[in-house]
């Protein structure tokens, strides 16, 4: 079986933490480097970035990266992506034809290259399989003005794509259901397998070593993680409010705690950062706790492991997330996880169990939840290893297997109504 897994506007291979790179290009990249391992040739195409970007990166055995030029070569704005469209469309195409490659199937993921595979099945014959990571009309449902609202544009064209893919991936019971509600979607098109998270890089550390590698304050310091890019939809407003609450109740430990958010520009690279995290440092020196809530900035995929590790508690005060890859990721440290009960992680986070589980954009209750965990060792601990345990049903391998019983169910549909013809 040979797939096409389409990425068009952000690599698998993209420093995480910036604008555009997060779980999703994790996702690509795992899922393409377990389908390799099981046989499967993957063919990834992403519009390259970088002028001297390389055409083609070998990931993994059978599973090759390949960046196409389509319109400027730099990062570029998602929506405006659309334009160039027909130009990356054109360049797969020759890129198969020169190699003499046929697909079986088209992977595709996010709402641009949902609109990329279906123009190429118009071609090749070959169906499509499609995932959204993120829902358009989920995100306006929570956005608290127009800068933050997707585009008309993108939630009709998400439409279109779940009427006219042969299958559409959610990541959770929840995404299912408002793909139904929301965007009149057939249920039965529509199949649930979980995203995943790498169970050897992503396991229990010592957090006196990692904290010691990363030069961050040992125990009994407090600290609290978020790890996510730095845009609204995040709530990290929520959690520098929380923080404050948390020293309002405890002035001790002003300079004994330290909120970390991974991901954005670090403190010392303010060019990097966007309005939303100006906004952010605006808002904690505003409630006087630069010194607790800290930027580190985004970091390459392995050395988060170090930075799950050194927490006590990691946390997701999310608006809206179709799955949660960190809070995964929390979990399979060993970490409990204090997260948003709006989208993905309530399927993820056992409430009680594996973290505790709070209302978006509530920061009292967010700053209840993190007190507790860092003032009872015991249920810390007890959730910690509840959590590892948790994520044991989240390796790569299941996902990959549930996904190709996905991709051979729609294949053999589609042979069958071949036949009936």
């Amino acid at each position: 079986m040979r797939i096409a897994m389409l990425s068009v506007h952000s690599s698998p291979i993209a420093r995480l933490g910036g604008k555009e790179a997060g779980g999703m290009n994790v996702y690509v990249r795992e899922l393409s480097r377990e389908l390799g391992r099981r046989g499967i040739a993957v063919d990834i195409f992403t519009r390259a970035q970088e002028r001297n970007a390389p055409h083609i990166i070998a990931l993994d055995r059978g599973v090759r990266l390949v960046q196409l030029r389509a319109g400027p070569a730099v990062p570029y704005d998602k929506n405006r992506l659309l334009d160039h469209l027909p130009e990356f469309i054109g360049r797969i195409r020759c890129f198969a034809d020169g190699e003499d490659l046929s697909y079986d199937l088209l992977h595709s993921h996010y709402w641009i290259s949902g609109e990329v595979a279906l123009a190429l099945r118009q071609s090749w014959g070959a169906p499509v399989v499609h995932m959204f990571h993120t829902l358009g009309a989920m995100k306006n449902r929570v956005a608290r003005g127009a800068d933050e609202r997707e585009t008309e544009r993108r939630v009709t064209i998400e439409g279109r794509i779940m009427r006219e893919a042969d299958a559409i991936v959610a990541a959770t019971p929840l995404d299912r259901a408002q793909m139904v509600w929301h965007y009149g979607a057939s249920p039965d098109a529509i199949h649930v397998v979980p995203a995943g998270v790498d169970l050897r890089r992503f396991q229990p550390r010592d957090a006196a070593a990692a904290r010691s590698a990363l030069g961050l304050p040992p125990q009994p310091h407090r600290m609290v993680l978020l790890v996510g890019r730095i845009e609204p939809l995040k709530g990290i407003d929520a959690l520098i409010e929380a923080s404050a609450l948390l020293l309002e109740r405890h002035p001790e430990w002003r300079g004994a705690l330290t909120a970390l958010v991974v991901g954005g520009g670090g403190e010392g690279e303010r060019g990097r950062w966007n309005a939303e995290q100006r906004r952010l440092d605006d808002l904690r020196h505003a409630l006087g706790i630069a010194d607790t809530v800290r930027f580190a900035g985004a970091q390459p995929q392995e050395r988060l492991p170090l930075y799950y590790a050194a927490a006590d508690v990691v946390t997701m005060p999310s608006h809206y997330e179709s799955f949660g890859m960190a809070a995964l990721e929390g979990l399979a440290c060993g970490r409990p996880v204090v997260a948003t009960s709006a989208g993905g992680p309530a399927f993820i986070v056992e409430d009680n169990v594996s973290g505790l589980l709070t209302p978006p954009a509530d920061p009292p209750v967010l700053a209840a939840h993190l007190e507790r965990l860092l003032l009872d060792d015991e249920t810390r601990i007890t959730m910690g290893a509840a959590a590892r345990e948790r994520a044991r049903r989240f390796g790569w391998e299941h996902v990959a297997c549930d996904i190709l019983a996905t991709y051979r169910n729609v294949l053999q549909l589609r042979n069958s109504r071949a036949q009936a013809v």
